[in-house]
C-alpha cells in the first residue's frame, strides 16, 4: 500500500440557500458551523469526520429522482438504528419521503430541503 497524498477534508454540496441547507444538516446530523465566508455563500459543518460544505449555485437546479433530466449530484447514506423513527425525525427536520424504495427495510430514500436524494440506513459496513 503507498501513502496517502491527503485526507478528506469536506464533501461539497451545491445549493440555492446555505441557511436552510446547512440548518437541515447540522440539525440531522448533530453537526456544528465550523467556517462560513462573509457573505454566507460556504458554510462547513463539522463533528462527524469530513466536514460538510454547502455551496451556494444561484441557477441550482435540484435533482429529479430517480428519473428526470437532472440526475442525482450527491447521495448520503446515515447509518440510523431503527428506520420508521429516523425517517420521522427527518421528515420533522423538513426532509421529504420519496415514493420509490428500492428496498425499504435497509434504505429509506428521502429529499433534502435543496432535494438531494439521501438514504437512512440500517446497513453497517
Amino acid at each position: 500500500m503507498t501513502e496517502p497524498v491527503g485526507q478528506l477534508a469536506s464533501i461539497s454540496v451545491d445549493c440555492p440557500d446555505t441557511e436552510v441547507l446547512a440548518g437541515f444538516y447540522s440539525r440531522l446530523l448533530g453537526l456544528q458551523e465550523a467556517f462560513a465566508t462573509p457573505d454566507r455563500g460556504v458554510m462547513a459543518l463539522a463533528g462527524a469526520g469530513p466536514m460538510l460544505t454547502m455551496m451556494r449555485v444561484d441557477s441550482y437546479i435540484p435533482p429529479t429522482w430517480p428519473e428526470g433530466s437532472q440526475r442525482q449530484q450527491l447521495h448520503l447514506d446515515i447509518a440510523v438504528e431503527e428506520l420508521d423513527i429516523a425517517a420521522e425525525a427527518a421528515i420533522a427536520l423538513g426532509a421529504a419521503s420519496v415514493a420509490h424504495q428500492p428496498a425499504p427495510g435497509q434504505w429509506r430514500v428521502m429529499l433534502d430541503p435543496a432535494g438531494h436524494p439521501f438514504c437512512l440506513t440500517a446497513v453497517r459496513p
